[in-house]
């Protein structure tokens, strides 16, 4: 996994530490989120009910293993800064430069919701902080849904 150099190589594990191939989620808008708190959830699982059948998947990195009964993936705990940081937090960051513009800018915090959407042509669009509340992606998910869907290739 860490020789990953498109979105689509990285595999990190699943809850149940299965490995969950992103490949899967080609053609998919993915909003990919950490999260520490039932009131994060909320907010996430209510914009996955909200456009899950229009291409939106949501993926949450606990920093415990409590998923609240929602419905979008929650993959395995994970770090999101420092030496034994994931390599999807690795690829996100190097893909999307935080504040001012640093590129792999640590996330305040392990518990943090800082947010990454990637395209369905698995480009990170934009990074938002932890102070964006779920609720006010919409717009930008939205506006993602309605590029078009890449062509599937031939066998």
């Amino acid at each position: 996994m860490s020789s990953a150099t498109t979105f689509y190589d990285l595999e990190p594990l699943d809850s149940r530490s299965q490995p969950y191939n992103f490949s899967q989620l080609k053609g998919k808008v993915v909003l990919i989120v950490n999260v520490a708190s039932k009131y994060q959830y909320e907010g996430l699982e209510k914009l996955y009910e909200k456009y899950k059948d229009e291409g939106l998947e949501v993926l949450g990195f606990p920093c415990n293993q409590v998923n609240y009964g929602v419905k979008f993936p929650v993959l395995a705990k994970i770090d999101v800064n420092g030496d034994d940081a994931s390599p999807v937090y690795k690829w996100l960051k190097n893909e999307k430069a935080g504040l001012l513009g640093i590129k792999l800018m640590q996330i305040m915090s392990n518990t943090c919701l800082e947010k990454f959407l990637v395209s369905r042509e698995g480009r990170v669009v934009e990074r938002y902080a932890s102070t964006t509340k779920p609720e006010s992606l919409a717009s930008a998910i939205e506006k993602e849904l309605k590029k078009d869907t890449p062509p599937k290739a031939e066998l």
